[in-house]
C-alpha cells in the first residue's frame, strides 16, 4: 500500500503542476470550455485516487472543488478572476495535504469559505464535504476510438419515403473519421432504371470516439427501410496480424463472396481483387471496400504498436544516478583496457578494446540522454509565481516562454530553480515599472518577462529579459563606492558595472520590502550558476529592459575533453570551450617582453602561462603549445607544455577542502589511475584579468 501512496503522490505532484497552468490559461481565456473540463477532470481524478489510497482529507477537499467546476461546466458559475484565485488556493492546500505537512488554517479556512460563497445555497454547508465518497472511485476518462465497418442497404422505396441516404452518410461522417463506398452491382442498365428507386448500397469504415448505439441512432428513422449491418473492427480475431485481414475472408464474411469461388480463383497468380473481379464473382465496390478496411485496421494496428512502444516507466531520481556513476566508472575501466591493449600491441586485444570504446561510447550518450529534461516544465512553474508577484506589487506583468523544448541535465534543471526566482522576482520588483509610470514613458501598461532557452554548442543560453527601467549605471557606481567595492575614480566599463549587482549585499532598492532590498539574491544567483560550471552575464539598456544569461553546462557527470600536461601534473580544458591550439616557441615568448600575447593569423590573443599560475618549478620545453578557448566573445590562450589529445571525462568532486581553489571545477581519474583537475577557464580567466589590472595599477601609481 506504501507503493501505491507514493505512486498516487508522484501522479498529485503532476496533476497540480498541470492543473496550475491550466488555471492560468483560463485566467486568460475565461470562456474556454475545453480547460474548463481538464481543470474539472483533473480535480475529479486527484480525489478519486486520494479516496482509493488513504488521503480521505485530500478526497473531501478536492471534493469541493471539483462541484464548483461542475457547475462551472454548466455555465451556472461564471470564470472570474476571484474563483482562480481560491483554485490557486486550493493548489496550495492540496500539495501540502499530498506532502502530509499542517495546511495554515487561515489559508484554509480563506479557501472553504470562498468555496462555499460561489455554491448555491441549497448546495453548501457541510453535507457537500460529508457526501459520499464511492463516486470518487470512478475516474473520467477520454473515450478511446474505435474503428467500424458499416453496410448501409436501403430498400429500393426509401426515396418515396422523403429520405435522403445522403444526409445520412454526412451525418456519421460527422462523427469522426469517415470513408464512404459507395456499391454499383445492383444498379440495372438505363433502359431498366426507375429514378424514383434507390439501386445504391454503401460500405463505410468509421474511426470514432462514439458507440455503435450512436451509429445506430444516424438510421434511427429508416431502420425498417434498409439492411443495416454495423462490425466493431476493434474487437475482430487478432489472428491475421500480421496480414492484417485477407480480403478474401473479408468478402466472404460480407456475404459478398461464396467459400467456393475464392478457392477457384485462388488458382490463378492475378492479384486477389483483380481476379474476383474479372471472374465476375463480386462487385469493384465490394473490393474497394474490403481494401479500405485492411488499409484502416492495419493503420489502427500501427497506431496501437506505436502507443505501446512509446509507453514510459517512472524510475526513481536515486536509480538514475547510480546507473550513471557507474557508467561513469565503465569508462574510465575502458580507457585503461584501450591504453593497456595500445601498450602489448596485440590485434585481437586491440579489436575487443575497439569494440568495448564503442559501446561505452554508446552507452554513455544513451544513459546522458535519459538524464536530459525539457526546460518548459521548470518554465511553466515561474507563471504563478509571476501572476503573484505581480498582484502583490501592484503591476501588471505577464511571463511569455521562448524554447521550452530545449533539453538539459535533470540535475542541473533541479538547481536552477532558486536562481531563477531570484532573476525573475528582481526583475518584476526593480525592472518593471508601475502602470501609471509605463504609461508615461510611453510603454504598455502590462510589463513583459520573457524566458527563452537555445542549445549553444555544449551549453544551454538561458535568458531572462524585462522591458522594463533598466540598469542605472551611475546609480550602481554610487552604490558600490559607498559599500567600499570600487574606489571613487576606478575606471569601469558598462558591463563590469552591472556585474557588481552579483556582489554579495549589494542592492540599489530605495527600501526594503517582502520582495526585495536586503541584497540578498543575485549574489546567490551567481554562487549557484559557477557551482553549476556556469556563468551570468547581464546586458541593460537604460528605460529599455534589461537581459541577464545564464549560460550552463548540458550536462554535470560526463564531458568531452583536451587533455594536456604542465611539468608532470595533467590538467583538463572542456572541449566545448576550445577553439584551437598552436605552438610558441621560446623566441616568440621573448619577442612579446613580458606583454603574453601572440598573433595569430592577423589577429592579437592574449595568454595565460599556467605553468606560472601554478607555480611549476623547472624550465618550460622550447616548444609550448596555446590552447585558446572562446570566452564571452572573446579568445584566450592558455599555455600548456603539451597537448596530448581529446579525452573522454567522468567529473568528480573535489570536496569542501579544496572550495578555495577557484581555479578547478573538480577532476578525472586517468586510464593509469593518474588524477587530472579540470580547469575552470571563466574562473582562470577573470583571475588574469585582476591581476592584470592590478599590475597595471601598481605601475602608474610608481610612475
Amino acid at each position: 500500500m506504501d507503493i501505491h501512496r507514493e505512486t498516487f503522490k508522484q501522479e498529485a505532484y503532476e496533476l497540480l503542476a498541470k492543473l496550475e497552468t491550466s488555471l492560468l490559461e483560463l485566467e486568460e481565456s475565461p470562456n474556454d470550455m475545453e480547460i474548463v473540463g481538464s481543470v474539472f477532470r483533473a480535480m475529479h481524478t486527484i480525489k478519486g485516487s486520494g479516496a482509493m489510497f488513504g488521503f480521505d482529507d485530500v478526497a473531501a477537499f478536492t471534493h469541493q472543488v471539483e462541484s464548483v467546476f461542475d457547475m462551472v461546466r454548466e455555465g451556472r458559475i461564471p470564470v472570474t478572476k476571484e474563483l482562480v484565485d481560491l483554485t490557486l488556493n486550493a493548489c496550495d492546500c492540496i500539495h501540502k495535504m499530498v506532502d502530509g505537512a499542517p495546511v495554515p488554517e487561515a489559508l484554509l479556512l480563506k479557501t472553504t469559505d470562498g468555496f462555499q460563497k460561489l455554491l448555491p445555497v441549497a448546495e453548501s454547508g457541510n453535507d457537500l464535504v460529508a457526501e459520499n465518497l464511492s463516486s470518487a472511485m470512478t475516474f473520467e476518462t477520454e473515450p478511446s476510438t474505435r474503428t467500424f465497418s458499416i453496410r448501409f442497404k436501403p430498400h429500393k422505396e426509401i426515396l418515396s419515403s422523403g429520405a435522403n441516404p445522403i444526409l445520412l452518410l454526412d451525418e456519421l461522417c460527422e462523427m469522426g473519421d469517415g470513408k464512404v463506398i459507395a456499391l454499383t452491382g445492383n444498379i440495372p442498365s438505363l433502359k431498366d432504371l426507375n429514378p424514383e428507386e434507390c439501386c445504391f448500397s454503401w460500405h463505410i469504415i468509421l474511426t470514432t470516439k462514439e458507440d455503435e448505439n450512436a451509429i445506430k441512432d444516424v438510421f434511427i428513422f429508416v431502420e425498417d427501410e434498409c439492411e443495416l449491418d454495423i462490425r466493431c473492427l476493434e474487437n475482430e480475431d487478432e489472428e491475421d496480424v500480421e496480414d492484417v485481414r485477407k480480403i478474401g475472408k473479408i468478402l466472404v464474411e460480407r456475404g459478398d463472396l461464396r467459400p467456393e469461388d475464392l478457392q477457384a480463383t485462388l488458382t490463378t497468380q492475378k492479384r486477389l481483387g483483380e481476379l474476383l473481379v474479372e471472374a465476375k464473382v463480386v462487385d469493384a465496390g465490394a473490393v474497394d471496400a474490403a481494401l479500405v478496411e485492411q488499409r484502416r485496421i492495419k493503420a489502427r494496428r500501427e497506431e496501437t504498436r506505436e502507443k505501446l512502444t512509446a509507453s514510459s516507466i517512472r524510475v526513481s531520481a536515486e536509480k538514475l544516478d547510480t546507473l550513471v556513476d557507474l557508467v561513469g566508472e565503465l569508462v574510465t575501466v575502458q580507457a585503461s583496457l584501450s591504453q593497456k591493449a595500445g601498450m602489448v600491441n596485440d590485434a585481437e586485444l586491440l579489436s575487443i578494446a575497439e569494440e568495448v570504446e564503442r559501446l561505452t561510447a554508446d552507452l554513455r550518450d544513451n544513459t546522458m540522454s535519459i538524464r536530459m529534461l525539457p526546460i518548459g516544465t521548470t518554465f511553466s512553474k515561474f507563471k504563478r509565481l509571476v501572476r503573484d508577484l505581480s498582484n502583490e506589487l501592484g503591476k501588471e506583468v505577464i511571463l511569455t516562454t521562448e524554447g521550452e523544448e530545449t533539453e538539459l541535465d535533470k540535475t542541473v534543471i533541479e538547481r536552477l530553480n532558486d536562481p531563477m526566482v531570484h532573476i525573475i522576482r528582481n526583475s518584476i520588483d526593480h525592472g518593471i515599472e508601475i502602470p501609471s509610470d509605463r504609461k508615461a514613458a510611453g510603454k504598455p501598461t502590462r510589463g513583459t518577462v520573457q524566458l527563452s532557452a537555445i542549445h549553444s554548442g555544449a551549453n544551454v543560453l538561458i535568458r531572462i529579459s524585462d522591458d522594463g527601467a533598466g540598469l542605472n549605471p551611475e546609480s550602481i557606481r554610487e552604490k558600490a563606492v559607498a559599500k567600499g567595492l570600487i574606489a571613487a575614480d576606478a575606471e569601469m566599463t558598462e558591463k563590469e558595472l552591472f556585474s557588481l549587482i552579483l556582489a554579495p549585499g549589494f542592492s540599489t532598492a530605495k527600501k526594503i520590502t517582502d520582495v526585495s532590498g536586503r541584497g540578498v539574491g543575485m549574489d546567490v544567483v551567481k554562487r549557484s550558476i559557477e557551482a553549476l560550471r556556469g556563468s551570468v552575464d547581464i546586458a541593460s539598456q537604460k528605460g529599455q529592459g534589461t537581459t541577464i544569461t545564464l549560460k550552463l553546462p548540458l550536462t554535470l557527470a560526463i564531458i568531452d575533453g583536451l587533455l594536456v600536461r604542465i611539468g608532470v601534473e595533467f590538467y583538463v580544458l572542456p572541449l566545448s570551450t576550445v577553439e584551437e591550439c598552436v605552438e610558441l616557441t621560446r623566441d616568440e615568448v621573448l619577442n612579446t617582453r613580458g606583454r603574453n600575447m601572440i598573433n595569430v593569423r592577423g589577429e592579437i590573443v592574449s595568454y595565460i602561462l599556467l605553468r606560472k599560475l601554478f607555480k611549476e618549478s623547472g624550465p618550460p620545453p622550447d616548444i609550448q603549445h596555446i590552447v585558446i578557448v572562446g570566452i564571452d566573445g572573446q579568445r584566450i590562450g592558455f599555455v600548456v607544455d603539451t597537448v596530448l589529445g581529446e579525452h573522454q571525462t567522468v567529473i568528480k568532486n573535489l570536496g569542501r577542502i579544496y572550495k578555495d581553489a577557484v581555479e578547478f571545477s573538480g577532476a578525472t581519474i586517468l586510464a593509469d589511475g593518474t588524477v587530472a583537475l579540470i580547469l575552470d577557464v571563466q574562473k582562470i580567466t577573470q583571475t588574469a584579468l585582476i591581476e592584470e589590472r592590478h599590475l597595471q595599477r601598481d605601475i602608474l601609481e610608481k610612475r
